[in-house]
């Protein structure tokens, strides 16, 4: 799609006044209630929906299909990230009402961190079409990568500080405690980080990691910048009230990881299809309508799956509990397993 420079302009600051408002509502750190996550969960998500319908009206249906199947894409992603989030937050214990503040940089961090990824993508690409290659192989690795993942049962209960985190904790010093929203304070003359710095640090060095896998795919559906940079503003802008929605609803997920390996690992594909077409080799192309098909199937039956196997497994382990609840007998009047100040004192522990 031929995009005019007062476009992007228009779009720019249209996304800036959106972040704007953003930060406005999240300027007083605060408890994110259920329903004002809601609310402007829906909000986002109906923005996003009146975007595409104005590339359909004012562009292509093409433009728009492209925009839904990459907003979809990177939505479901960015989901999967919150999984993230989750433990940075408990790593570092995080008060619930500087939570959104978090958030708030972190999704202000990726959006900076995407547009130059984007722009440095679209460059290679309109210079190198063998890249296509490079981000389908490493796309369908990373689909490898999840399913193995998924398949060993293993879940990290906690967040790891990566080496370059653990040396600018180490230069600069952290205080014992949180300070509000203040980032430095003065510890004994001193200038060190307070905790919500290293926080905010950490979200920042895995957005990093996060881009890697959503620019390629999303460049895998379409190689127009305009709608790739939209349709990941978009999709990182509701970002912040989704965690406080579906924070409890995280760990029930426990299909998603199949259904993103699939999704990575049918864009993988598409985008090799796509570069040997682009070489002369006669091979069918992925459409956009089918695409957007595929992942919004396996979105919702990994959806319906996971919910169907957490209450399952809530299901059995509560017949567990009353099975062992029936089976323990209670001690005979006036008699004791142990000394009776072993009851006390392990009381008082």
């Amino acid at each position: 799609m031929d995009v005019s420079f007062s476009v992007w302009a228009l779009t720019i600051l249209g996304l800036s006044a959106l972040i704007a408002v953003d930060f406005f509502i999240g300027r007083k750190p605060h408890d994110v209630s259920i329903k004002e996550a809601g609310i402007w969960t829906i909000v986002w998500v109906a923005l996003a929906v009146l975007f595409g319908i104005g590339l359909a009206m004012f562009g292509t249906g093409q433009a728009s299909g492209e925009f839904f199947a990459g907003f979809i894409t990177e939505k479901s992603l960015s989901v999967d990230n919150l999984f993230v989030f989750v433990l940075i937050m408990a790593k570092f214990s995080v008060p619930s009402h500087l939570q959104q503040r978090v958030l708030l940089v972190g999704v202000l961090i990726a959006l900076v961190l995407r547009a130059i990824f984007i722009a440095a993508g679209a460059a290679i690409i309109a210079s190198f079409s063998w890249v296509f290659y490079i981000f389908g192989a490493f796309l369908i690795y990373t689909a490898w990568k999840l399913i193995q993942e998924a398949r060993s049962g293993e879940e990290e209960d906690d967040f790891e500080e990566n080496r370059l985190l653990k040396s600018v904790e180490k230069k600069f010093g952290v205080a014992d405690r949180y300070h509000g929203t203040k980032l430095f304070i003065q510890n004994n003359g001193k200038r060190v980080m307070t905790p919500l710095m290293v926080v905010m640090l950490a979200i920042g060095m895995t957005d990093i990691l996060f881009a890697l896998d959503s620019i390629p795919a999303i460049f895998g559906l379409t190689q127009d910048p305009y709608i790739v940079f939209t349709a990941n503003a978009f999709a990182l802008m509701g970002l912040r009230q989704l965690y406080f929605l579906i924070g409890g609803l995280l760990r029930k997920l426990v299909h998603l990881s199949y259904g993103l390996s699939v999704i990575l690992g049918f864009i993988g594909v598409k985008l090799v299809l796509h570069a040997l077409h682009e070489n002369g080799v006669h091979v069918p192309e992925i459409s956009i309508p089918f695409s957007l098909t595929v992942i919004c199937g396996v979105l919702i039956i990994t959806t319906i799956t996971s919910l169907i196997a957490s209450k399952r497994q809530a299901d059995r382990e509560a017949a567990e509990a009353v099975a062992s609840g029936e089976s323990d007998k209670p001690a005979e009047p006036g008699t004791s397993s142990g000394p009776k100040g072993d009851d006390k004192d392990s009381i008082q522990a």
